[in-house]
């Protein structure tokens, strides 16, 4: 286990956590357990990137964190949703490893881009076979745990993921169709606050950074997966039907974030404002 934690005994709230996931299972720190808090947390955490298209500042303090995703029951990134899971799953015995990758949805697998994303090696008392959790992936976030098996084919309540390997890195793929995409690559580094805070802070404020120029949402519902990019809202279906809307107007996109993302803004005035930076594409 990592020598880090960003909870102080008593400081986080795994009840309001629970409550947040609406998890009401077992706590017993079994593959079950996991597998289901993975799935509860991916229905019910929205990814989103409000606070740095919006200007605002996103804090990886374990406080902000419950705040906004459970208190507010607002979504995030990758980063906030990968560490609140995190302290959840310590809180409940199971050992935790922290990890970064390199984003490739898309390209080239043997593309060299920054480690911009974080997941979790999880390991299960009394198995010897360790697990990839990853709740903060977009539009393709796993909504199970997965073997840290390369090359297997893996059933989720979604798409089929595995585990590959590219140059002795390890790889996270998703069957889209009937092609396998990759996700990322990553290797067992494993990864502190310091590794984050500095990746977060560029992605949030850097002028080039797509997450300040854009917009994006993503949620996993039990038969569909809601995506968000811009303006165009995309709803993919598990029989493999897809629906493609384009939201015309700030009271489009704010039903929108309420409907499908399940995002309440307290004060949506400056999303009305920044509508019209949105990109139309």
């Amino acid at each position: 286990m990592q020598n880090w934690t960003m909870a102080a005994a008593g400081e986080f709230d795994l009840d309001a956590y629970f409550a947040r996931i609406e998890f009401t299972g077992d706590c017993a720190p079994t593959l079950d357990t996991l597998t289901s808090i993975a799935y509860c947390h991916a229905l019910a955490i929205p990814f989103e990137n409000l606070y740095p298209f919006l200007g605002q500042s996103v804090s990886l303090d374990l406080s902000a964190l419950q705040r906004k995703l459970v208190d507010h029951r607002r979504g995030g990134w990758c980063f906030e949703h990968n560490l609140l899971l995190r302290e959840a799953l310590l809180a409940l015995g199971y050992e935790v490893t922290a990890l970064a990758a390199r984003v490739l949805w898309g390209g080239p697998p043997d593309r060299i881009t920054p480690r911009s994303h974080m997941l979790l090696r999880v390991g299960v008392p009394d198995d010897p076979q360790p697990y990839l959790v990853d709740v903060g992936f977009g539009g393709m976030t796993p909504t199970s745990a997965l073997l840290f098996s390369r090359g297997v084919e893996q059933t989720t309540p979604h798409e089929p993921f595995r585990v590959g390997d590219i140059d002795g890195d390890f790889t996270v793929e998703a069957l889209v169709g009937d092609a396998w995409v990759t996700l990322y690559r990553f290797d067992l580094t494993p990864q502190y606050p310091v590794d984050y805070e500095a990746a977060n802070w560029y992605l949030s404020t850097h002028p080039s950074s797509h997450f300040v120029n854009g917009l994006t949402a993503a949620r996993p519902a039990a038969d569909r997966r809601y995506a968000l990019n811009n303006r165009r809202l995309n709803v993919h279906h598990l029989d493999g039907t897809s629906e493609r809307h384009v939201l015309g107007s700030a009271d489009e996109l704010i039903e929108c974030l309420r409907r499908d993302f399940h995002i309440e803004l307290d004060n949506p005035d400056p999303l009305r404002g920044a509508f019209d930076r949105i990109p139309n594409d």
